[in-house]
């Protein structure tokens, strides 16, 4: 499945875990890698012994923090068997990590013990990379896992936990089970340093590209065959806001290297099935046209953003001849309608898209007949969805997908294109815990201009009952980017205990097509602020919660519109907590020498070259108008080796609100004086621009925002639900039962 956020957002990326699959981790379970983006930015070096003096104001929150944490491992441990697809899928074996390696299980003999294919601690090596810091040592995971198409070799990303660090390990594998000598777990061939993305061409040729610094700019060849190890270059990239991967198309039968900058993109393919396989151009880049390779019986089924106002559409070109004055339209959405996602499955191409209502549906286009495309809707709750990538041995026409909510735990679902039949992993649809009633509701607020910014709330009462209930806002709004809603077992918990969660989408982000991110880019960034104080005013003008019982929280860019609203509308919330905060736009873009300022300047301008852009900078960034007043109280979470965020921002921005605030109040008559928020700065170590990918240490941060929110806005700690006592009979008999 193709994610188009490789089309849209940063060209600094990272593999990841998300916070269940971490759980399932720090409990042996069978676990998945997800592949997310990562925004925003640039280049701080802190060391870790001044770490604990950067932190602040943390230490009243400790007692509420621990409590926290028991509570939210109760919850993760809830959710630590929830569907996942971390199992792949070979012509013999079926793969899957614990947290100690890769193992794999014998389809035709499933009796047999799993052998393990890959040792993570001995593949990781003791060396230099391999360090301590503190008293923590650092460790490696597994990120993805690929086969070669005859399942000769395997090779898998390790990934560190506590920094960026990527290697891959390729392993020779053997027929293993009862009748065959064991797989031993060290026949490891090579060992890769950086690689970032990588591909089988065929059973003995991979490609991959690397990572330097922030970078992904070559495309290496590693051949195997008659036993050597020989690498050779495939592809460099010169522009350097360009981001290069390497894809394989889901029938196999076309390698892509995807060059992809936010403006532009161009794609080389190699025919995989051919006796060579030099890559060769589809289209020569050209600013503003976007597009993704797919493969179809000798056709290439593409999405470009060529549709009506620079929307993604489908076309299709023969491989032979597949540049853009071949391209033969196909199907082009309605309008309101967002393509996320494409694929092709069988003789049909498959769209994810966001409908102007805000739901997720697919869209299944006929390759025969693309006039008869029809619509598959999914469950109104539907928020997020994750497609599988086959098997060798999967059936090429069907789908298998999840689908989530922030609040909802993942459902497994089938798509059979051909008569339009999708079938979910439990009868119901729903997950067997999924007991409660939660409601999703989407609402639409009217910006400044005029314009409808949609949101998405979950609650577990009425609308009219919810006056009273605290409410937590989450924003993002840059890059094209969606806001994040996959589901999360801490944003469960609060439902449970009677928060309301709102998602503002606003633009900015990618959640009504590409315009909804054109409109607030770089003079348009005024946008996105707007729009999230409309769906703060819609929110309290409908009755539900109020300013006193709000929180913000928002990661990375989503900063730059909640402090820019914390200067201009202070009193619209109590609280805001954020990760990672981008908060010095101005001095970042200033500087051409940070990591990405200058692919940046496509998203907030160019503050230098451009009068203009940097007027408008300046209009809205958080840290240059902090100004005296009574602002809401801010948790900051930043981590010291972060190459993407300035943290000389970070702590630039706190001392100076620090000091607006204490002159509001020197300046405030004593009986007018209210009490004085609190700003709170939280330095960690490491370099995970998304939160650290320890479970321990993920645990820790998540229950601390939640300590400071429940203390920050007056709230009384949950209670954890008492279990119910037994009757005295019931317990006599359970007595008999056991003698």
């Amino acid at each position: 499945m193709m994610v188009l956020s490789f089309l849209l957002c940063s060209s600094a990326r990272l593999l990841t875990l998300s916070p269940v699959q971490l759980w399932k981790l720090a409990v042996c379970k069978r676990k998945t890698w997800l592949s997310l983006y990562v925004r925003r930015c640039s280049m701080s070096e802190t060391s870790v012994s001044s770490v604990h003096e950067l932190s602040s104001g943390i230490d009243k929150y400790k007692d509420l923090q621990k409590y926290f944490v028991r509570r939210l491992k109760a919850t993760y441990h809830r959710f630590s068997n929830i569907a996942d697809q971390s199992v792949v899928c070979g012509h013999h074996h079926v793969y899957f990590i614990e947290d100690d390696g890769i193992y794999r299980e014998d389809k035709r003999q499933k009796d047999l013990r799993p052998e393990k294919v890959l040792h993570i601690e001995r593949s990781s090596r003791e060396d230099k990379r391999t360090r301590v810091e503190g008293k923590q040592r650092f460790q490696w995971i597994v990120q993805r896992i690929r086969l070669s198409p005859q399942e000769k070799h395997l090779a898998a990303t390790l990934k560190c936990t506590r920094g960026e660090e990527l290697r891959c390990v390729v392993v020779r594998l053997g027929l293993g089970g009862s009748s065959f000598l064991p797989l031993d777990p060290q026949n490891i061939v090579v060992t890769l340093e950086r690689v970032f993305s990588f591909e089988w061409a065929t059973d003995d040729v991979l490609f991959y590209t690397t990572l330097e610094g922030l970078r992904s700019n070559a495309v290496f060849r590693l051949d195997l065959t008659s036993g050597g190890k020989r690498i050779s270059s495939v592809y460099e990239e010169t522009q350097p806001h360009v981001f290069v991967e390497v894809a394989l198309s889901r029938d196999r039968q076309i390698l892509t290297i995807n060059c992809n900058s936010r403006t532009s993109s161009e794609v080389l393919l190699s025919d995989v099935t051919a006796s060579h396989l030099e890559p060769f151009v589809v289209q020569p880049r050209q600013l503003d046209l976007l597009y993704h390779v797919e493969h179809w019986r000798r056709w290439l089924i593409i999405l470009s953003n060529t549709g009506p106002g620079q929307e993604y559409q489908v076309v299709k070109a023969p491989l032979s001849e597949p540049c853009m004055s071949s391209w033969v339209p196909l199907f082009a959405p309605g309008p309101g309608n967002a393509v996320k996602d494409m694929d092709v499955v069988g003789d049909h191409c498959v769209l994810v898209v966001r409908a102007a209502a805000g739901e997720l549906i697919l869209i299944v286009v006929p390759l025969t007949r693309p006039s008869e495309a029809y619509v598959v809707q999914l469950p109104r709750w539907a928020c997020a969805i994750e497609t599988k990538r086959p098997g060798l041995e999967d059936q090429q026409n069907v789908l298998e997908f999840l689908i989530s909510s922030p609040v909802r735990a993942p459902v497994s679902y089938c798509l059979y294109p051909e008569n339009g039949l999708l079938s979910s992993g439990t009868e119901d649809g729903s997950f067997p815990e999924e007991q409660a009633k939660f409601i999703t509701t989407r609402l639409e607020a009217c910006s400044q201009d005029g314009t409808l910014v949609p949101m998405t709330l979950f609650h577990a009462a009425p609308v009219e009952g919810l006056s009273q209930a605290p409410l937590l806002v989450h924003v993002y709004g840059a890059y094209g980017r969606d806001v994040n809603m996959e589901f999360c077992p801490g944003k469960r918990m609060l439902l449970e205990q009677g928060w309301v969660l709102a998602y503002c989408h606003i633009r900015g982000g990618g959640e009504c097509g590409l315009s909804w991110q054109r409109q607030a880019r770089v003079e348009g960034k005024l946008r996105g602020v707007e729009d999230l104080q409309a769906c703060l005013h819609h929110l309290f003008s409908l009755g539900i919660s109020s300013p006193s019982l709000t929180a913000l929280t928002a990661c990375s860019a989503g900063a730059v519109p909640v402090g820019a609203l914390c200067n201009r509308h202070p009193n619209m919330m109590r609280a805001v907590t954020l990760q990672a905060p981008f908060l010095d736009v101005l001095g970042t873009m200033e500087d051409p020498s940070l990591p990405l300022t200058l692919e940046d300047r496509d998203e907030w301008g160019d503050p230098v070259g451009n009068p203009k852009h940097r007027h408008s900078i300046t209009s809205y960034c958080p840290l240059y108008n902090i100004t005296p007043q009574h602002y809401p109280s801010m948790l900051l979470t930043a981590y010291s080796g972060d190459p993407r965020i300035p943290l000389a921002g970070v702590l630039k921005y706190t001392g100076c609100l620090k000091k607006a605030i204490l002159t509001h109040h020197s300046m405030e008559p004593k009986s007018e004086c209210k009490r004085a928020p609190n700003v709170v700065v939280n330095i960690q170590p490491g370099t995970n621009h998304l939160g650290p990918e320890d479970f321990e240490q993920m645990i820790e941060e998540e229950a601390l925002r939640l300590a400071f929110l429940y203390t920050e806005l007056g709230l009384d700690a949950p209670r954890p639900p008492r279990k119910k006592r037994r009757s005295q009979s019931c317990q006599e008999a359970d007595r008999k039962e056991k003698y």
